[in-house]
């Protein structure tokens, strides 16, 4: 594959050959700055045209220059392959989970991560380190192949999240998650579950001479400040006013007994019938003493 050049802007081609070389380092760092401006998951497309490690290293070496942690879970290249190009100073501040010599612990050497991928994704998200962080996945294609799709979504989210945990002790200020993805290897549905998640999603085109990149970014979800009343905009009322309250406590209910009742129920003496035929006339009864039984209504 192909390494495009780095100098690339938000959505446009890259500079020409004809631009000066302080020129296109200059665009190269705002690229970089833009991309790492938002918090969350970064998604770095790439083709079989053109491949994003190049581009992930680049952020990653910003992030490192800035002061950041930086964790890397390396899948598809050794250690040693996705080390070179930095220098030692910038090594020196990469923590580096290997998960490409062996991933599963088959040499059952010891050296191999514990709980394999999933459990060095989970570890990171339980990480307690304040300050600044960068997370770098060489690649997000590796782990949808090993891991299921659901289970890859939920870790991206935690990890992207950890500076909003509630009832944490030492918050982190800001979490970078950077995640390679190689575009060709997987069908609409891990992609666009993917980009939903994503705050920064950086897609790398072009031709064999000119290659571009193009930078979307998605605005965090905006939350209500404050409480809104359900019952504003009803047309009946759900409140009692304080008349109406004490209306409603004084109402005697038709299922409820008389003291008559309940003193009879509860303070049965010895001796005494266990039957008792009660009967309480409702206010709407019209009894007639001399036709009770409303033979003689004619």
């Amino acid at each position: 594959m192909n390494s495009p050049p780095l100098s690339l802007g938000a959505g446009q081609q890259v500079m020409t050959p004809s631009k000066g070389v302080g020129e296109r380092k200059i665009r190269r760092l705002e690229m970089l700055e833009s991309v790492l401006a938002l918090g969350g998951l970064v998604l770095l497309r790439d083709s079989v045209e053109w491949e994003g490690r190049s581009l992930l290293k680049a952020l990653i070496k910003k992030s490192a220059l800035r002061g950041e942690q930086v964790h890397v879970l390396g899948c598809e290249v050794s250690e040693e392959e996705f080390r070179e190009g930095f220098d030692s100073s910038i090594n020196s501040q990469l923590v580096y989970h290997d998960l490409f010599r062996d991933p599963l612990n088959w040499s059952k050497t010891g050296e191999a991560l514990p709980g394999g991928p999933l459990g060095v994704l989970r570890a990171m998200c339980s990480r307690t380190g304040p300050g600044p962080v960068t997370i770098a996945l060489d690649s997000l294609s590796w782990l949808l192949l090993h891991l299921p799709c659901t289970t890859v979504c939920q870790t991206l989210h935690a990890l992207s999240h950890q500076d909003s945990r509630p009832g944490d002790s030492s918050p982190v200020e800001h979490v970078h998650v950077l995640g390679l993805l190689h575009g060709e290897l997987h069908g609409p549905g891990p992609m666009g579950t993917l980009s939903a998640l994503a705050r920064t999603e950086v897609t790398l085109s072009g031709t064999r001479s000119q290659a571009s990149a193009h930078i979307l970014y998605r605005r965090p979800q905006q939350r209500p400040t404050h409480e809104v009343d359900p019952t504003t905009h009803l047309t009946f009322n759900l409140h009692l006013s304080k008349k109406e309250k004490e209306a409603k406590d004084s109402l005697t209910l038709p299922f409820q007994f008389s003291s008559e009742k309940q003193q009879a129920l509860l303070c049965r003496g010895l001796g005494q019938a266990t039957s008792h035929i009660f009967y309480e006339p409702d206010a709407y009864d019209d009894l007639d003493q001399e036709d009770p039984d409303d033979d003689l209504d004619i």
